[in-house]
């Protein structure tokens, strides 16, 4: 994995930004590095920044102020075609008029290779995704996942050594999509090429990634690995948007090396660790997990909860409660032997870790 501030990355973003009409920024002062046959997710809402950023990697949009470099040189001036950049799309992109074969050939074609080449190669990136006896059909003659694996297969036909990808899994349907993920996944791990990946879904972003950065407002809020983003978020807007959140808001009262006391409103005052919260008087967000707390009193912060709601999900019970004052605080009770089973209207204990309650800036 390599570190956001080397200088042997395969992809670099130096300083860049991005205004559409000289005023507002939507990509504000990025830096970031990406090595050598790494899988990055670009995760964050619509408008936050992250697609424009693979466009301007891409060279279909050109940096305000900055620079973008590609194996240590600087791509901004080259145009699309001539930075051998492999590119998936949400819709596709194939050629209707083309057959499949055509379709994967055509790139292939663009840069002269021989016939007897373009067909070697055309049936290897077909078959590397299970999709050879398709060479003679039209698109239209396709369902939407076949489509996408003859996009993703044209996009490596050319061996690039870096793939761009937009939003490639959104308009398939749910159960296809995660099959997708991990076809996308091993691919990347059996060839070793460089991924850059665009996404809002945030567990697509935690299935496939070595590393994800989540955008908001034209910068990078966090860059981690999928289980340090969700286990460890820096910040409340990381925190709410990977993964479900339970959020409670209060007042630092007290601080020590590493915790915070904090008051709620509703009277409760419970500990926390001080990871991104001011000093006392200072008004912080509590990040606690649903899957962190327990229905007893086993652990050091202890209240009761109302129950709300209870959603049957299988391997685990999604309980809405009232707790502290916040009514869609989350408990997922496992749907396991010895569990207790909770009705609606019930009160019961609650309690949480210290170390499970991350206090954040406020929000």
């Amino acid at each position: 994995m390599l570190d956001q501030t080397s200088d042997d990355a395969f992809v670099a973003f130096d300083r860049v930004q991005k205004s559409y009409d000289g005023e507002t920024l939507v990509v504000k002062d990025l830096n970031l590095r990406i090595g050598k046959g790494e899988f990055l997710t670009m995760l964050g809402p619509s408008g936050s920044g992250k697609t424009t950023c693979l466009m301007m990697l891409a060279g279909f949009e050109t940096a305000t102020h900055g620079d973008i470099l590609l194996d240590g040189k600087p791509i901004n001036n080259i145009p699309p075609h001539k930075r051998g950049i492999g590119m998936v799309f949400q819709n596709y992109a194939l050629f209707p008029h083309m057959t499949v074969g055509e379709n994967l050939a055509f790139p292939l074609e663009v840069r002269g290779l021989g016939k007897s080449e373009r067909e070697e190669k055309v049936m290897g990136a077909l078959d590397m995704v299970q999709m050879g006896e398709f060479a003679g059909r039209r698109p239209a003659q396709l369902s939407g996942g076949q489509q996408q694996r003859i996009a993703l297969a044209r996009a490596l036909v050319f061996e690039p050594e870096l793939v761009l990808m937009d939003e490639p899994l959104g308009a398939l349907d749910k159960q296809l999509r995660e099959h997708m993920q991990f076809e996308i996944k091993h691919l990347h791990e059996r060839l070793g090429v460089t991924v850059v990946y665009v996404t809002h879904d945030q567990s697509e972003a935690l299935t496939m990634s070595d590393r994800v950065a989540v955008f908001d407002d034209g910068r990078i809020q966090q860059l981690a690995p999928p289980d340090v983003l969700y286990e460890q978020p820096e910040n409340a807007f990381v925190a709410q948007f990977i993964g479900e959140n339970n959020k409670l808001n209060g007042t630092v009262t007290a601080r020590a090396d590493s915790t915070v006391t904090v008051d709620l409103p509703n009277g409760l005052t419970v500990d926390a660790l001080a990871v991104n919260c001011g000093d006392v008087g200072a008004a912080t967000t509590l990040s606690l997990r649903p899957e962190r707390v327990f229905l007893d009193q086993s652990a050091p912060n202890r209240t009761t909860g109302h129950v709300q709601e209870l959603i049957y999900l299988g391997d685990h019970i999604r309980c809405r409660m009232s707790v502290a004052g916040n009514d869609e605080f989350v408990v997922k009770v496992p749907n396991a032997a010895g569990h207790r089973h909770l009705k609606v209207g019930e009160t019961t204990d609650v309690s949480w870790h210290t170390e499970d309650c991350r206090a954040l800036d406020a929000s």
